[in-house]
């Protein structure tokens, strides 16, 4: 029998109450793509939410009104309101992940036989995609980019409306993209200066406001990383300064602050052997940088799986919420044995990347190592 550890006050088990909406406890469950089928989905929002986390944040919800994946295809709109039901049957949150795609895929169709041939790879094309953002983001339409931020305040409309409790803007898609000195050239009002960078992201949570007045909204600050260089969108440390106080004045109520994306899946999915991301805590040190223009709450992510080391950074106001996903797939329960004082039993990631990163790269849906084993 595992010994369990002695019992404890848990700041992590305390709720926060975020504009109009309180969470049970500190725990979040991160946007992931999973590349599951709608049943798997379904099951494993329902196993994560059982396992006690207070919200689950519903990755790449898009804003479009056109397309397969839009919550305004009536069998999307069921898709999402089956998740939504999974999770509030359990008794935690569900938020919606906001986003625009900032590339065009059609441009990349000539590809897809090479990687039905195998002669290119996923990664292949996903780089190929990369480095198409900055022409896209470059030559969008001022009509087109007036449309994309109208439709972030109707799709946090249309997300209440299908059941979700608040809503948070990707800032690593379309809105990263804008902020980004490396992906935006634009030579207009929404170009150039980090004030003319921010207006894009600032415009879409404005959006959100106006059109839903009481609604919660966390904004996911992608943060480009220099010296060494990692992550492309997003804004670089020094440019937080400017992001963060008007990203708050158009109605943000909360930051989950991570590494920026567009560049290698390994950075932001750091494996245990990762050159520069190789610490719990790893991106950390963003949110502390977050924390000195802002007194919303901060939620942190990178790496966090042991229980001692994310109290120690809630009881240090480093963070108010910790964000995990990897962890949460590792082990649902994770919450359940921190409230049980059975810390000892979970089932700690390992950051394989073996059968969630890869899995998902391999078409097979993100799964865990640990699958199988009783929890």
């Amino acid at each position: 029998m595992r010994k369990k550890m002695v019992k404890m006050d848990k700041l992590v088990l305390s709720p926060i109450k975020i504009n109009n909406i309180e969470l049970k406890n500190r725990i979040i469950f991160a946007p992931t793509s999973l590349g599951l089928s709608h049943e798997e989905t379904v099951e494993k929002y329902r196993s994560i939410a059982r396992g006690g986390v207070a919200m689950i944040i519903v990755g790449d919800v898009p804003v479009s009104k056109r397309g397969f994946l839009s919550m305004y295809n009536r069998k999307m709109a069921k898709h999402y309101q089956d998740i939504i039901d999974a999770i509030h049957s359990e008794g935690a949150l569900a938020c919606a992940q906001l986003h625009s795609s900032d590339s065009k895929f059609t441009s990349l169709i000539k590809y897809i036989p090479l990687v039905l041939i195998k002669k290119m790879t996923p990664n292949d094309l996903r780089n190929k995609l990369n480095e198409s953002v900055p022409h896209y983001i470059s030559t969008l339409s001022l009509k087109k980019v007036k449309e994309i931020i109208s439709n972030f305040g109707d799709a946090a409309e249309k997300a209440t409306q299908l059941g979700f409790d608040c809503v948070q803007v990707h800032g690593d898609r379309i809105c990263g993209s804008f902020s980004s000195s490396i992906m935006n050239f634009r030579e207009d009002e929404y170009g150039g200066s980090p004030e003319n960078r921010a207006k894009f992201a600032v415009a879409c949570v404005s959006a959100i406001r106006k059109k839903c007045p009481n609604i919660t909204i966390d904004y996911k600050l992608a943060v480009r990383q220099e010296k060494p260089h990692y992550g492309n969108a997003g804004v670089i440390e020094e440019e937080i300064k400017v992001f963060v106080p008007l990203l708050e004045k158009a109605g943000v109520n909360s930051f989950h602050v991570a590494l920026a994306n567009h560049g290698e899946l390994e950075d932001t999915i750091p494996p245990v052997n990762h050159p520069y991301f190789k610490e719990q805590g790893c991106f950390l040190k963003f949110a502390d940088e977050v924390k000195k223009y802002t007194n919303l709450p901060i939620c942190g992510v990178g790496c966090l799986e042991k229980p001692e080391f994310i109290e120690e950074q809630l009881q240090n106001h480093r963070i108010e919420m910790a964000a995990m996903s990897r962890q949460l797939i590792a082990d649902s329960q994770w919450v359940n044995k921190v409230k049980n004082n059975e810390e000892t039993s979970i089932h700690t990631c390992v950051r394989c990347n073996q059968k969630c990163l890869k899995g998902m790269q391999a078409h097979k849906g993100v799964h865990c190592i640990y699958e199988g084993r009783a929890s």
